[in-house]
């Protein structure tokens, strides 16, 4: 950070002496705990403290997370750092999901009302997520949609439709390209052929 120091006081230079050491130190923390260097918001906030205050038991809440609207949530899940959450339209998440880094769940959109110069009202329709699904990074939902338990959203997919259960979707528009087969602790993904 190039911050121009002679227009703060000696006081403000001295807080800001203090904050970069609180900085290197937590820096130092996470790296030796968690092998990786957050941003500073990631260091000073407890992921799982957050995701058990406001999502559930054993759940992980990046701070960089953004959690709005009427969300039911399951247990046990992971929101990872830039994640938006929209609930304004409804959105029930079951248990055991994974949100990667940067993914976004929509439950309204403003088109309509853009286009229209502000006549247009907002619409809404709600999205429900069943248990043991994975959200690749970057992964997008769009309102109205309902995708199936144990499916594996993969990275850079905008889910537009509905998913069934134990499907692989990828793409944008997203679209099933295989399915999931679990028996117990073993996982498969088995891509289409025409896919693969």
């Amino acid at each position: 950070m190039n911050i121009d120091k002679s227009m703060l006081t000696i006081t403000e230079n001295d807080l800001l002496s203090d904050l970069f050491s609180l900085r290197d130190k937590l820096d130092e923390m996470t790296l030796q705990q968690y092998k990786r260097i957050n941003p500073l918001q990631e260091n000073i906030c407890d992921w799982r403290q957050r995701g058990k205050k406001y999502v559930s038991e054993n759940s992980v809440v990046y701070d960089s997370a953004t959690l709005i609207g009427d969300i039911k949530f399951g247990e046990s899940l992971w929101i990872g750092p830039h994640c938006s959450i929209d609930g304004t339209g409804g959105l029930e998440i079951g248990s055991y999901c994974v949100f990667a880094a940067g993914v976004q769940i929509f439950t309204h959109d403003t088109a309509k009302w853009a286009i229209s110069g502000g006549l247009a009202p907002y619409e809404y329709s709600p999205v429900s997520i069943g248990n043991c699904v994975f959200f690749g990074t970057q992964s997008i939902v769009t309102r109205g949609t309902t995708i199936g338990s144990h499916c594996l959203i993969c990275a850079n997919t905008t889910v537009t439709k509905d998913i069934p259960p134990y499907s692989i979707v990828a793409g944008s528009p997203g679209r099933v390209v295989g399915k999931v087969i679990v028996d117990g602790v073993d996982v498969q993904f088995c891509f289409d052929k025409t896919t693969s």
